[in-house]
């Protein structure tokens, strides 16, 4: 099978089901964003920091995957034989954020991104969730979009800055506080 096809050449792409929209349509821009961070978390899942957590993230590079090929589908019958993202995924993640929370020192102020490499890619990736999240938003605005889906998102970002700091607190980083001028 070759790689391409020619037909987006007119700069229209085929969505899951057969209809073509303009490559610059906002269900485009939002599964695009949902293969950007699913790339991140692969490089997160990459840092040997992350090595015990490497099937989490699997399991999120799995979700995101099924997000994207949800997103990349317009027509309700195709959608219904695609797998869907439940609020049991969004309970994983709390579940781990939870353990992860365990160890961590109480948050007293926000925290800039920084001070190792492997968490700076976690906080990228936390960013690049947030706007995933608000393009599925600005989709479901004008073509519904599943509520635990939009949920799993929001829970993702959450999952993400916790991630940041428990890698921080095992790469032994100091958190630099945020501390606003005066």
């Amino acid at each position: 099978m070759k790689i391409y096809t020619r037909t987006g050449d007119n700069g229209t792409t085929s969505l899951f089901g057969g209809s073509r929209v303009p490559k610059s349509h906002i269900r485009l821009d939002a599964y695009g964003t949902i293969d950007e961070l699913n790339s991140w978390m692969g490089l997160l899942r990459d840092q040997p920091v992350n090595e015990k957590r490497c099937s989490e993230i699997l399991e999120i590079q799995d979700r995101l995957f099924t997000i994207g090929s949800r997103l990349a589908t317009e027509q309700t019958a195709s959608l219904a034989r695609l797998p869907s993202i439940d609020l049991s995924d969004s309970g994983r993640l709390e579940a781990w954020m939870d353990r992860m929370d365990e160890v961590l020192p109480p948050l007293r102020s926000f925290v800039l991104p920084g001070g190792h490499p492997s968490v700076s890619f976690g906080h990228v990736s936390r960013t690049v969730c947030r706007r995933a999240e608000r393009l599925v938003i600005a989709l479901h605005e004008v073509s519904p979009v599943d509520e635990p889906l939009r949920i799993y998102l929001n829970r993702l970002s959450d999952y993400l800055f916790v991630l940041c700091r428990i890698m921080a607190l095992e790469l032994g980083v100091k958190e630099t506080p945020w501390e606003p001028r005066r």
